[in-house]
Order: C-alpha cells, then sequence, then structure tokens
C-alpha cells in the first residue's frame, strides 16, 4: 500500500480488495499522498448544482460555477503530481442547464435523487433554459493547467432516463476526457479494441462508447456503469498497476480494479459512501481475471 501521513489514519482508512478507502477531503488527502505514486485516475467527480450529497464542503454545491471549476483544477493539478510520469487521467463529467434562478427542485418520481434544497443561480453570461457546457469548460481548464487534451469520448447511454421536456432532444450522452501528465503516456490500444461485425480483424476503438447505466441498488446517487471503468482501466494500465478515484462514491473503479488484478485507492468524503463502497468490493460475484498481482 502506498505511505503516506494520515490523521487518525485507523478511523480513516478502510483496507478492502486490492486497495483502500480513505475518508476525507480529496485535496487534503491528495496532498498527503507522494509524487507519482498512480498510474491512472479515473474518476466522476459530482456535477455541477445537479445532485444534493447533504454533506458540508460537497464539490458541485458551490452557486458559482467558477468556483466549481477552480475547485476542480486545483484537485487534478495535484491529481497529476501524483501521477507517474506516463499516467493518464479519464474524466468523466456531465452537463446541465441553468436554473432559471429556481431556488430548489423537488423529487422527481422516475429519479427521486433529483431533488435538491439548493439551486445554484444562472451564471453571468448566461441565460434562463442555456446548455451551461460545464464538460468543456472543465477540460479547457485543465489544458490551461497543464494537461494535454487527448481526446473528447462521448458516452452515449442507450438506456437514458426520459426527460420531461417538448422543446429540445432529451439528453442521452455525458462526455469523457483522456488527459495525459505528459506528451507520451501508457494506452494500450489492443486491450480495448472493437469487434468488426463481419468477424474480420479487430479496429482502433472509436470515440463514441454505447453503454447502459447500471444502478447500484444501495445507491441512491449515480453510479460509474463497470463496463466504462473497465474500458479506461485496460487501456491505462496493466495488471498490478496503481488507480486513484478522488470521488470514490459506491466504488465502481475499486470493485473493477480488484476483478482485473489492478491495486486502487479511493478517496470519498462520505463516510456512508465508504462503508457502502466497502461491502460492495466484498462481495463481489466475478472472480479476480488473474493471479498475477505482484507483492
Amino acid at each position: 500500500m502506498i505511505q503516506f501521513a494520515l490523521k487518525n489514519k485507523e478511523k480513516n482508512r478502510i483496507i478492502v480488495g486490492n486497495g483502500e478507502i480513505l475518508i476525507g477531503d480529496s485535496m487534503n488527502l491528495l496532498m498527503a499522498i507522494p509524487d507519482e505514486s498512480f498510474k491512472s485516475c479515473i474518476t466522476s467527480p459530482p456535477y455541477w448544482g445537479l445532485r444534493d450529497y447533504g454533506i458540508d464542503g460537497q464539490i458541485g454545491a458551490e452557486f458559482d460555477l467558477q468556483d466549481y471549476i477552480d475547485s476542480l483544477r486545483k484537485i487534478f493539478s495535484e491529481v497529476k503530481r501524483t501521477l507517474k510520469k506516463d499516467g493518464t487521467l479519464w474524466l468523466n463529467i456531465g452537463d446541465s442547464y441553468t436554473s432559471g434562478n429556481r431556488k430548489w427542485r423537488d423529487s422527481d418520481a422516475k429519479n427521486k435523487g433529483r431533488a435538491m434544497s439548493y439551486r445554484p443561480p444562472t451564471p453571468p453570461d448566461l441565460k434562463p433554459k442555456d446548455l451551461i457546457g460545464v464538460p468543456w469548460k472543465i477540460a479547457f481548464a485543465l489544458q490551461m493547467d497543464g494537461w494535454y487534451l487527448r481526446s473528447d469520448i462521448i458516452w452515449n447511454k442507450p438506456n437514458c432516463q426520459p426527460e420531461s421536456v417538448k422543446d429540445r432532444p432529451t439528453r442521452s450522452h455525458e462526455y469523457i476526457f483522456l488527459f495525459s501528465k505528459s506528451k507520451d503516456y501508457y494506452y494500450d490500444q489492443k486491450s480495448i479494441m472493437e469487434p468488426v461485425k463481419d468477424g474480420g480483424k479487430m479496429k482502433n476503438r472509436r470515440s463514441v462508447w454505447n453503454i447502459n447505466t447500471n444502478g447500484f441498488k444501495d445507491a441512491h446517487f449515480a453510479v460509474f456503469p463497470s463496463e466504462l471503468v473497465k474500458v479506461c482501466l485496460k487501456a491505462g494500465s496493466k495488471e498490478g498497476d496503481t488507480i486513484l478515484d478522488p470521488f470514490f462514491g459506491s466504488g465502481t473503479v475499486g470493485e473493477i480494479a480488484t476483478i482485473y488484478n489492478r491495486r486502487f485507492v479511493g478517496l470519498e468524503l462520505n463516510k456512508e459512501y465508504a462503508e457502502m463502497a466497502k461491502y460492495r468490493i466484498d462481495n463481489l460475484t466475478i472472480q479476480p481475471q488473474s493471479k498475477k498481482m505482484p507483492k
């Protein structure tokens, strides 16, 4: 395991599967982690203004959009420091519309997790009903901060949730950005190649991924699809490497890392979610794909 200083480490560190979950603020925890500790980071931070997780200091609850972007930029600057020189960041992020200055949002029969006790005001220079463009604002901020922006990937959701809208198409996609720390980086092209319909040779992975959403029954919030994490993990690492997720949530990254024989470190502000992730990884129904884990 990675060795670093952690206050009250017995209470704030959970050992599980091939890795560990650290409970606390992501920025503070990252600052205690040594340089070049991880091969890859696969993560999906809370989206801006879409969920209320009921935790003080939660990312995504900032009233000012720029404060949200700045918070993520600072966190990912620390992520870059902790990545190896040939490391990658796979960042999943969704967009949102302006709230029209509504102060709250009622629960939805199809998605009870949508209920919110707050709504951020419309950002400056935008109008009610505007699509904000949050993913690209974050991508450009990280690019300006020194990251190499290598690919924008469209995660198409064939089973997306319906929306009660009549004046625009239903949103059925999110973005995944592939960033690298350096110009030359680890990328296992062959491990994620796509089959050809006629049974011929495999082809290079395209930038549109058709992956269904899949929930975790104990979570009331959105979770990473296992298939999406698997593609990122296989492309960005090899067996025995250590993967970081600074917004661990219900632990999909830890689950897939354990199955595919990678180590992992998950950072999570909410102890309840960390315990949920531990239970999930402890009760894996799929056995690891290999026994080659190095000591």
